[in-house]
């Protein structure tokens, strides 16, 4: 990468907390974030942000008339996006570009509009506006008054990084110097829940660790959904504040064998993380933050990637879907906050159940993978 781009804040709200003294306390414990919701007629395990950080977006709803009508990914990505740019040194008003991304979008007012309109035959006024994808970065961009553009977009489970391939592009471009990049999704509802278990992914276990990720001997899919919203700044050039580098960046897709899946060797794996590691030594490489949503194909075609890559010295291999859940859309930019943090604490975090990997210098670089339906691939390495 010709020019280094500075992470120089992230803020997020997911099952994990919403403060990074949280978040890190969270992660250095060996329990999940999970809990129990009625979803989909039965009780269904998923990651839930907490009782308070749900009445503070309450409050947050209930603090503008035109914040009652938005549904809660907007609300996850405005309060996440406050903290950010506040983090980050950044004021209402600059002049920076704005990438927020959703899988789904609006899921929980989309079901309500859809509702009521089946029991009145007539659809609300607002049912339009507020359950479009470019609703989310609008609203965070008026939130938060910038004068810069403003865009959105799904790439599914990907997202997030996608938002951040987008920041950088605008950066290395000239046409911006700051890009607050990221995703939101609030997936806990009915309909969504439904669809994953009509898919055969999402996990029945009833083990302490219920999302078996990077559990290659798994004998069924163990997929659980989890909410939240996760955002970064990134501005051009060496930062006094930067928080880490983007030293790389990787992405493909792949010709799909079948509509959810990847190939039995993650080829758009493969390709994106060869991109992102074409100029360099992979024996400096000491960690990867793995996609690994806790089914059996997904996990194991990326471990196979990853083998393919770098053989028989792998680097120390994680992921956070056991802990919080998959996320969608903003599951990546959580993968970037769990590097991040990784890079900063000096400490590799584990998944408990997996073989013991034992940290043997200090951490500098750490590769974050994502993908999506649609085999849209992305890798991302960053050092400090």
């Amino acid at each position: 990468m010709s020019q280094k781009i500075a992470i120089t804040a992230l803020a997020s709200i997911s099952p994990l907390g919403s403060n990074s003294e949280t978040i890190w306390e969270n992660y250095l414990n060996a329990n999940t974030c999970f809990s129990n919701q009625l979803l989909d007629h039965q009780e269904t395990i998923v990651g839930a942000i907490s009782e308070a950080d749900s009445e503070a977006i309450k409050d947050l709803s209930e603090s503008d008339t035109k914040y009652k009508s938005l549904d809660k990914t907007v609300l996850f990505a405005i309060r996440a996006s406050r903290k950010a740019i506040a983090q980050a040194g950044w004021v209402k008003g600059d002049d920076f570009g704005i990438n927020f991304g959703s899988s789904r979008g609006a899921t929980e007012l989309f079901e309500k509009h859809h509702r009521d309109y089946l029991a009145s035959g007539k659809a609300q006024t607002l049912a339009s506006p507020t359950t479009t994808l470019g609703n989310i970065s609008s609203w965070v961009a008026h939130d938060l008054q910038t004068t810069g553009p403003e865009i959105s977009h799904s790439i599914t489970c990907s997202t997030a990084l996608h938002s951040m391939l987008n920041g950088i592009a605008w950066l290395r471009a000239g046409m911006a110097t700051k890009f607050l990049v990221g995703g939101s999704e609030a997936p806990l509802t009915d309909f969504t829940i439904g669809q994953m278990r009509a898919l055969k992914i999402y996990s029945n276990s009833k083990e302490q660790y219920p999302n078996r990720a990077l559990d290659f001997d798994k004998k069924q899919n163990t997929m659980i959904l989890g909410e939240g919203a996760a955002v970064c700044c990134l501005e051009l050039g060496q930062k006094d504040n930067a928080l880490a580098y983007v030293e790389s960046i990787g992405y493909a897709t792949e010709i799909l064998e079948h509509n959810i899946s990847i190939s039995a060797e993650a080829i758009c794996f493969q390709k994106s993380m060869k991109m992102a590691l074409q100029n360099t030594d992979l024996k400096t490489i000491d960690a990867i933050v793995m996609h690994a949503p806790g089914t059996i194909k997904g996990d194991i075609t990326e471990y196979k990637a990853i083998q393919k890559i770098f053989g028989d010295e792998l680097p120390l291999l994680t992921t956070n879907k056991w802990k919080i859940g998959h996320t969608f859309g903003t599951s990546g930019m959580l993968s970037i906050e769990l590097a991040i943090l990784m890079l900063q604490k000096n400490q590799f975090i584990p998944v408990p159940f997996t073989e013991i990997q034992v940290q043997k210098r200090s951490l500098k670089k750490i590769m974050i993978n994502a993908v999506g339906f649609g085999g849209n691939a992305v890798s991302i390495l960053l050092t400090l």
